[in-house]
C-alpha cells in the first residue's frame, strides 16, 4: 500500500539519570513514525540501540530512504529488505498499529497472542553505591513494586545485591551484569546472589564471548540480552543459557520477536520481554507479547520525568491497562 510516511525524533528527558555499567543517560531520543493511507493513522515509537552505535537521527533517515526506495511498505517486505535496529521496529510497529485500526480490533488479536492481563513488571534500580541502591529499593518496595531489576558493573555486586536485598527484602530480584563478568567465576557469582533471592542473571559475559558460559553449573538462570537479537541466534546461544530477553528494538519489530518468542519456546529456554528507555507508545507492542514471558521488564515510561498522555497506568508493580486511542 502507498502510505504517507512522517518520521520525527524526539527528545525525553530521564527523571533523576539512569545509571549501567556503561555510563548514565539524562534522557533519551526516540523515533516517532507515523503512517497513514487517507483515513486511517497509525504510530510507534522505536529507541535506537545506543551500544549498537544507532542514533535517532541516522534511524530516521534509515526509514525515510527505505520508503522512498519502497512506497509500497508490508511486514513482510521489511523483514526481507530492512536490517533489525530501532528504524525497521519504529516501521513494523507502526504498520501493525495501521492495521489494527483499519480492521478495528486489538493487537493482540491481530498478532494471535495472548489476551492480555494485569501484568508484573520489573522496576529498574539503576547502578550505584549500594547505600544509594538501598534506598532506592526500599522506596521502590513502597511504591509497591515486588519485582526489582538491578543493574551491576562487575566490581561491589555483592555489597550492591546485599544492600537492595535489605532495602527490599520481600521483593524478587533480577540483575543485569551488562557483559561485566568475564573474568569472575560465574558459578560462584551466582551462588552468592542466589541467597538474595536472585532469580534471573543477564548478560553476564560480553556478548560474542558465550562460550565462558559452557560448563557453568549455575544455580540461577542465565539470560541472554545483547547476546541474542533473532530468532536466528536462538539456536546458538541455547546451549550457554536458560532464558532470552527479547525487545523489540533489537529484534526490529514485533514480527521477529513474535518469531524469537516460538523459536526460544522451542529450545526450552524462558522468555524474558524487555524495552529500552522509551513512552508508553514503545512498550505497547511489547505488552502484547509479555503474555508469552516468564519475566517482563516494560518500566520504561516509569523511568522518564513525564510519560505520554493516555499512556499505561501502572499500580502496585503492575502494568494495567493503556488508553488504545493514544
Amino acid at each position: 500500500m502507498a502510505l504517507t510516511v512522517t518520521v520525527t525524533v524526539e527528545r525525553w528527558p530521564v527523571a533523576g539519570s539512569f545509571i549501567i555499567s556503561r555510563g548514565a543517560k539524562t534522557h533519551v531520543d526516540v523515533i516517532l513514525c507515523t503512517l497513514s493511507d487517507g483515513s486511517v493513522t497509525g504510530r510507534a515509537e522505536a529507541t535506537p540501540i545506543y551500544y549498537e552505535g544507532e542514533s535517532a537521527e541516522e534511524c530516521a533517515d534509515q526509514i525515510k530512504q527505505f520508503v522512498a526506495e519502497h512506497p509500497q511498505l508490508d511486514r513482510a517486505l521489511l523483514l526481507q529488505k530492512m536490517p533489525r535496529g530501532a528504524a525497521r521496529n519504529a516501521l513494523d510497529c507502526a504498520l501493525w498499529d495501521l492495521e489494527c485500526r483499519k480492521k478495528n480490533i486489538a493487537l493482540w488479536q491481530l498478532a494471535r497472542l495472548p489476551e492480555p492481563a494485569a501484568t508484573v513488571s520489573a522496576f529498574t534500580i539503576s547502578l550505584d553505591t549500594p547505600s544509594l541502591m538501598e534506598s532506592h529499593a526500599r522506596q521502590a518496595a513502597a511504591d509497591g513494586y515486588t519485582l526489582l531489576k538491578l543493574k551491576l558493573a562487575g566490581d561491589n555486586d555483592h555489597e550492591r545485591v546485599a544492600a537492595v536485598h535489605r532495602g527490599a527484602p520481600a521483593a524478587r530480584l533480577i540483575v543485569d551484569a551488562n557483559e561485566s563478568w568475564n573474568d569472575l567465576d560465574i558459578a560462584a557469582e551466582a551462588a552468592h546472589l542466589a541467597q538474595y533471592s536472585v532469580e534471573l542473571i543477564e548478560q553476564p559475559v560480553s556478548a560474542g564471548h558465550d562460550h565462558l558460559l559452557s560448563g557453568v553449573n549455575s544455580p540461577v538462570p542465565l539470560c541472554a540480552d545483547e547476546s541474542c537479537h533473532t530468532s536466528a541466534e536462538i539456536e546458538k546461544i541455547a546451549p550457554y543459557y536458560d532464558a532470552v530477553n527479547i525487545k523489540l528494538d533489537k529484534a526490529g519489530g514485533l514480527n521477529e520477536a513474535i518469531a524469537m518468542a516460538r523459536a526460544a519456546q522451542a529450545m526450552d529456554l524462558s522468555i524474558m520481554v524487555g524495552c529500552m528507555l522509551s513512552t508508553s507508545l514503545g512498550i505497547r507492542p511489547a505488552f502484547a507479547l509479555a503474555q508469552m514471558a516468564h519475566w517482563v521488564d516494560l518500566d520504561g515510561p516509569l523511568l522518564l520525568a513525564k510519560d505520554r498522555d493516555h499512556g499505561f497506568r501502572f499500580e502496585s508493580g503492575r502494568i494495567l491497562t493503556v488508553d488504545e486511542a493514544n
